[in-house]
């Protein structure tokens, strides 16, 4: 049995400010129209004779991994959340077991849910080649055929041939000076290293347990102690938190005597910077490549992309990226796009908040929109999905008015339950124990005013929460 085990707990902080912390890149629409994981779950149910697949995901983003799965009608799937980031070699321990658990010949084929493959048939065939080196007992990555010199990516140099098209790994090597890829490239004997794999469950736990033995076990504690909560298996903290932090590569790869790479070109992208997305998308006579609403001068060889109605317009630009969203704007030349991190580094020394939320924030029963903030005051933009409800809950610090501009809502305040029509209003007093629910069948859109002393989002009591939260 394949099994695709899709890795989405990366923060993408090189994609800011399109992709934050609460949001990042995997759950975005960069490349099309669905999202990068949406993407990577949907090639892999392609590949034939393939079962549903196991999603390790942080707990900051499981309404976004099941919600996203919903849409695409995937109903089997399991979730399991990560109480804390642990690297790749951990998440993949606790993502094989689930495998096991389902199928003692379980085969997983290891993706990052946020990179973008151009080519599903190379990838495809790439697949097909690298599942009978897998039941034979290989550790298979997929080696990406470089087309150019590349210093962000490390680096897999073939040995042995196996069956043709297929080596064992000589030699994993990390990200190298220019000089050095150049090298690399000319002499035609390495690939770049993707982080895609295939291997048994079963095999990939034995050698974990041979070459980081506390690591695995950390994995099994985690997993056997594990709980299920509505549609997720929630590992237990205390145990994973236990667990080295490590990459596949360092824990297991570069020590076993059981790697071997299948070379692929199909078109493949991490997106690891906003260079890297320029290279991957379709772009004009000029070079460039425009989001939104763009109006462009003597400008070449650029990424603009502008949020909604917000008009961008640029005069006499080249190589440059320029990407704005409702509270954020960034400018950069394009060969400096991967040193966006220290602005998000920056962003936390400072104490903001962009790094973090965008002004839109999903939640399980829908969004809001921070549209307007001062002293005292806040005012919101919340859409609730039909059938959905905010939780019952109270304030400490704020009062709070409510405004229906669409639908009909259902609202609790302390004793009372009661329904608000299109352009009917309520006032929720400090301290006063509320929920907004959506009886309907239609979107609910309100608008929120928010007055107190303190106004952060940290400021609220659940009594009872459909969803889990504390």
């Amino acid at each position: 049995m394949l099994i695709p085990l899709i890795l989405s707990g990366g923060s993408g902080t090189r994609l800011w400010p399109i992709s934050r912390r609460n949001l990042p890149k995997q759950f975005l629409s960069l490349a099309g129209k669905e999202t990068l994981f949406q993407q990577t779950v949907q090639r892999a149910l392609r590949l034939p004779v393939v079962s549903s697949p196991v999603v390790v995901a942080s707990e900051d983003h499981r309404f976004l991994a099941a919600e996203q799965l919903q849409e695409l009608a995937i109903q089997d799937a399991n979730i399991l959340l990560e109480p804390i980031a642990r690297n790749t070699a951990p998440a993949i321990a606790v993502g094989a077991l689930q495998a096991l658990a389902r199928s003692p010949d379980a085969i997983v084929l290891v993706l990052p849910a946020d990179h973008l493959i151009g080519d599903d048939a190379s990838f495809g065939d790439a697949v097909a080649k690298a599942r009978p080196l897998a039941e034979k007992g290989w550790l298979v990555t997929f080696g990406i055929r470089p087309d150019r010199p590349e210093t962000g990516f490390g680096y897999i140099r073939r040995g042995k041939p196996l069956d043709g098209e297929t080596f064992q790994v000589e030699q994993f090597v990390e990200k190298p000076k220019l000089d050095v890829a150049e090298r690399y490239v000319a002499s035609g004997e390495y690939d770049w290293n993707s982080g895609m794999f295939m291997f048994r469950a079963a095999q990939y736990l034995e050698e974990l347990g041979q070459h980081a033995p506390a690591m695995l076990a950390a994995a099994r504690a985690a997993f056997d102690k594990a709980n299920t909560d509505l549609d997720f298996i929630r590992l237990d903290a205390e145990a994973f938190a236990a667990a080295p932090s490590d990459s596949i590569d360092y824990a297991v790869m570069e020590k076993t005597s059981h790697a071997a790479v299948v070379p692929v070109a199909c078109r493949w992208s991490d997106i690891g910077s906003w260079d890297a997305l320029w290279l991957a998308a379709e772009k004009d006579a000029n070079g460039n490549h425009f989001e939104g609403d763009v109006i462009a001068l003597d400008t070449k060889g650029s990424l603009v992309r502008s949020h909604d109605r917000h008009l961008v317009a640029t005069v006499g630009l080249e190589d440059v990226v320029v990407v704005t969203t409702p509270d954020a704007t960034l400018v950069a030349r394009r060969d400096a796009s991967q040193d966006v991190k220290k602005i998000v580094d920056e962003l936390k020394a400072a104490g903001r908040t962009e790094h973090d939320l965008h002004r839109v924030v999903r939640r399980p029963w829908g969004m809001y929109d921070s549209l307007e903030s001062g002293d005292r005051f806040q005012v919101k933009r919340i859409v609730v999905k039909p059938g959905a409800a905010l939780s019952l809950q109270m304030h400490h610090h704020r009062a709070e008015h409510w405004i229906v501009v669409k639908g009909v809502a259902e609202v609790t305040c302390d004793d009372k339950v009661f329904l608000l029509a299109e352009n009917q209003s309520t006032y929720l007093p400090l301290g006063s124990k509320h929920r907004l629910r959506n009886p309907g069948k239609v979107p609910v859109e309100l608008i929120e005013v928010q007055s107190g002393s303190y106004l952060g989002e940290d400021d609220i009591v659940r009594y009872d929460d459909v969803y889990g939260r504390a």
